[in-house]
């Protein structure tokens, strides 16, 4: 096996960061080979998301995966800096400032917006192809509507409040549907008649969403239709102006605002590195995704130009994933000597959604719209997080979705979103807190420190079994007196036998235990200190009495009341307010928690 191979990964896409991940659990073992991944930026952009970023549905924070954290306790070495020139032959990577020396390459550089040569798209239209360009188009479009609040003429205020999407493709489609529920905010923060707006799609085909079946494709048009969105097919825009677009028909529509998703292409940094090219500015590969010039050379994604079956692999992210894991594949086999393997599509489905309710989709050839559209496409997205970040990234997405939404816009509506002031929490905090506390205070009081006596293990009814002491007599008593009617009228078997094997021979260990944890599930309420464990405690001990046929009918307040404190009581009024980020800082630096992505931001 030969030695200290440099690995260099240019680009930080999905197609660079599956294969960063990749090579890391091919080699994470072997000290000989060192990895670097490179991109610009230091966050790995969530590129099908960005939608949601230039409709104000989600914040920028949610589309960025720090490569720090993706990386962190990995070989993986992540390097922010532009790259200017590569010499293949002398296999040196340069930028301004550095140099990065390679054995293998892996370039994902990605792609840009095409735009065909019409005239003035680039200079006057938007695309949507970075998180700088949503923001952009965010900006803009609030610039838009605070313009059109104070303009009288009705021809520029019409031209203001008219907003065209060219292309009706998928980021077409999923872009003109969150600003059809983004204008209704807008509208009643500027005091516009939402009847103003006017919301346009362009599409140069016969038809929206060619891809997708003619019943997917109706359904699509029929909640365009319900957004309020007019869709205009066979219409080629031949020229883009300021203030208006022009159709191939002649048609002019005044706008301020084109956002063009009309198609993309290789990146023009790939296109001008002097390796052999196919079609659309991607450098042409072999089944084995390396470059036909040089062998040690391997192309991924938007990059890489490769046909199956006479036709162009899709420039989408499953193609992104899929080559940059022929691509490690491949790397590891070379280094350890075994045998490549040639590229081959799996491609699972599609989906796109319109809006944060509607969607439609196609996964493994199984069609569905509506809700289970759009819950198929967060179950994607929540299986595409978990492997590049694990439960850290699981948990972002889920609370940026559909915890922290703004006007509803979820496929639960607000529900989840819905808060409750933490002060009315801390209030009932402390009182649970006090009634544990005193029924523990209780239990000490009435004995149960003693080993003398049992309260935890009910014995065997008269008729049942002959009693052999005055003491099992007064045992029963204390335990049948003891406990409310119960919710059961006999505990379960599972149960029984526990009481049996495990608690009746230790049952002053239960019963010591049981006092002890009532009385630190007060103190702890009282103190709002570990909240959220102190409320699943009492979960547990009211579960535990319940299948003991120890719990009344009263067990539910203190159910329900543990459910209330789950949400973060011990913030108000509580020690947790300051042990809880002192923790959370704390564990997120351990080099477990890091490794695992076991903690959240």
């Amino acid at each position: 096996m030969s030695k200290d191979k440099k690995i260099v990964i240019l680009g930080a896409g999905y197609g660079g960061v599956a294969a960063a991940i990749q090579l890391n659990k091919k080699l994470r073992r072997n000290g000989s080979v060192s990895i670097t991944l490179i991109d610009k930026k230091p966050y790995h952009t969530l590129m099908t998301e960005l939608h949601e970023v230039a409709g104000a549905r989600v914040e920028m924070d949610s589309v960025q995966v720090r490569l720090s954290k993706i990386f962190a306790e990995t070989k993986v070495k992540v390097v922010k800096d532009v790259i200017d020139n590569i010499d293949f032959k002398k296999q040196i990577l340069s930028s301004e400032t550095d140099k990065y020396q390679y054995d293998y390459l892996i370039i994902g550089s990605g792609a840009e917006p095409a735009f065909f040569g019409v005239e003035g798209v680039k200079e006057n239209g938007f695309s949507i192809w970075s998180l700088p360009e949503a923001l952009a188009i965010k900006a803009h479009i609030i610039e838009m509507f605070e313009k059109a609040s104070v303009e009288r003429n009705i021809e520029k205020r019409r031209a203001l409040l008219t907003f065209v999407v060219a292309g009706a493709g998928f980021t077409g489609i999923e872009t003109v549907g969150e600003l059809a529920e983004w204008k209704y905010r807008l509208c009643e923060e500027h005091e516009i008649d939402p009847k103003e707006v006017r919301l346009l799609v362009v599409e140069a085909m016969c038809n929206i969403l060619p891809i997708l079946s003619e019943r997917l494709i109706k359904k699509s048009e029929k909640y365009l239709k319900s957004m309020e969105i007019d869709v205009i097919v066979n219409a080629a825009i031949t020229k883009v102006e300021k203030d208006s677009i022009t159709l191939k028909d002649g048609t002019n529509i005044k706008t301020n605002t084109l956002i063009w998703t009309c198609g993309v292409q290789g990146s023009q940094f790939g296109a001008d590195l002097g390796l052999t090219m196919g079609k659309r500015n991607r450098v042409q590969v072999n089944e084995y995704m390396q470059s036909v010039d040089y062998t040690n050379v391997y192309l991924i994604g938007d990059n890489a130009y490769f046909e199956e079956d006479g036709k162009p692999v899709p420039q989408i992210v499953e193609t992104a994933i899929q080559t940059a894991e022929t691509a490690a594949h491949n790397i590891e086999a070379d280094i350890n000597g075994k045998a490549k393997k040639p590229f081959k599509s799996n491609y699972h489905g599609i989906m796109v959604s319109i809006g944060s309710k509607n969607a439609v989709s196609n996964v493994m050839n199984v069609e569905t719209s509506g809700f289970a559209a759009m819950g198929t496409k967060h179950l994607v997205n929540l299986h595409y997080l978990w492997g590049v970040g694990g439960f850290r990234q699981v948990v972002a997405y889920i609370m940026h979705e559909f915890f922290d939404v703004r006007d509803r816009r979820s496929m639960l509506g607000g529900h989840l979103a819905a808060r409750t002031p933490i002060l009315w929490l801390a209030i009932l905090r402390v009182y649970v807190g006090v009634i544990w506390l005193l029924e523990g205070v209780k239990k000490v009081q009435e004995g149960w420190l003693s080993p003398a006596n049992n309260f935890v293990v009910a014995m065997p009814k008269v008729s049942d079994a002959p009693l052999k002491s005055t003491d099992a007599v007064t045992s029963a008593t204390q335990v049948t007196q003891y406990w409310p009617e119960p919710l059961i009228k006999e505990p379960l078997g599972i149960y029984r036998w526990f009481e049996s094997a495990i608690i009746a021979p230790n049952y002053y260990l239960f019963q010591l235990g049981l006092v002890l944890m009532e009385i630190a599930l007060g103190l702890a309420l009282i103190a709002g200190l570990f909240t959220v464990l102190a409320s699943f405690g009492s979960l547990f001990l009211c579960a535990n009495f319940i299948v003991s046929g120890m719990a009344g009918k009263e067990i539910f307040w203190y159910i329900f009341a543990a459910l209330a404190l789950l949400g973060g009581a011990g913030r108000a009024f509580g020690l947790d307010y300051y042990v809880m980020p002192w923790l959370k800082r704390w564990w997120s630096k351990t080099r477990f928690a890091r490794r695992t992505y076991l903690y959240t931001d």
